[in-house]
């Protein structure tokens, strides 16, 4: 089992900025990816942005490409999401979620372990 803890949230104004963070423990030598998934009221979960293996690779949603970075400390089982220039079409709560290598790294199917979600709120 892997458990998974997010802090970071918060209401920011638009064009304002937000860090997430995600702090993986148990079982984590299981971990091969960790991504960020949000949701918004009424809405699927959809991607946002992981970061996979030894090599650090990152994949982003088109929607926060270039506002947003993914980024990992393996010595701490932590992953980081700096969102810039936040918009309103930004809020939901965002969800952290590790995995495996195997899988579409853009669909939930590809990570077994969730976290509890933290709210991002954007207001105009």
């Amino acid at each position: 089992q892997v458990q998974l803890v997010e802090s970071g949230g918060g209401l920011v104004q638009a064009g304002g900025s937000l860090r997430l963070s995600c702090t993986a423990s148990g079982r984590t030598e299981r971990i091969w990816r960790m991504a960020w998934f949000r949701q918004a009221p009424g809405k699927e979960r959809e991607f946002v942005a992981a970061v996979s293996g030894s090599n650090g690779m990152t994949l982003y949603a088109d929607s926060v490409k270039g506002r947003f970075t993914i980024s990992g400390d393996s010595g701490k089982n932590t992953v980081y999401l700096r969102m810039n220039s936040l918009k309103p079409g930004d809020t939901a709560v965002y969800y952290c979620a590790v995995g495996g290598y195997v899988g579409n790294p853009f669909a939930k199917a590809a990570y077994d372990y969730w976290g509890q979600g933290t709210q991002v709120t954007v207001s105009s």
